[in-house]
């Protein structure tokens, strides 16, 4: 079954499914990353997020206390509907749907196994620099 495409926002990744990676310095760990593994600094979201890609794919950076595992963030064409439909499905969720000045409606939710999802929907294409992000690279 495929999905209708999702609409652009130059503050998003073009990827469905983006990992989530913690660490206590996103902008060192992104700056390893890059040198280590060749990924490539798309976005940076003040100090405490950062996008990177590779090839068509996506991951975050962000800051976290403590490394705690990545959790997951998967793009949605309409995230009220598949919130409705996690939380009759048992999802605790974590995150009630926010619009954000990003142009991003988002929520979160756990799993039965505790395993963190964001679920993501683009509302508007916002420039980053409008709500403070930098554009490093923009999608092709």
């Amino acid at each position: 079954m495929s999905s209708p495409p999702l609409p652009r926002n130059r503050s998003m990744p073009e990827s469905c499914v983006i990992p989530v990676l913690g660490y206590t310095d996103p902008r060192a760990a992104a700056a390893w990353l890059v040198q280590a593994f060749g990924l490539a600094e798309r976005l940076r979201i003040a100090d405490h997020r950062v996008q990177l890609s590779h090839g068509d794919g996506a991951l975050v950076v962000a800051q976290q206390a403590a490394a705690t595992g990545c959790s997951m963030m998967l793009r949605v064409s309409d995230v009220d509907a598949h919130c409705a439909r996690a939380r009759a499905a048992g999802a605790r969720i974590l995150a009630e749907p926010t619009t954000y000045p990003y142009g991003e409606r988002q929520y979160s939710a756990a799993d039965f196994a505790g395993h963190v999802w964001t679920f993501s929907e683009s509302v508007a294409d916002v420039d980053p620099a409008a709500w403070g992000g930098e554009l490093v690279a923009p999608a092709d």
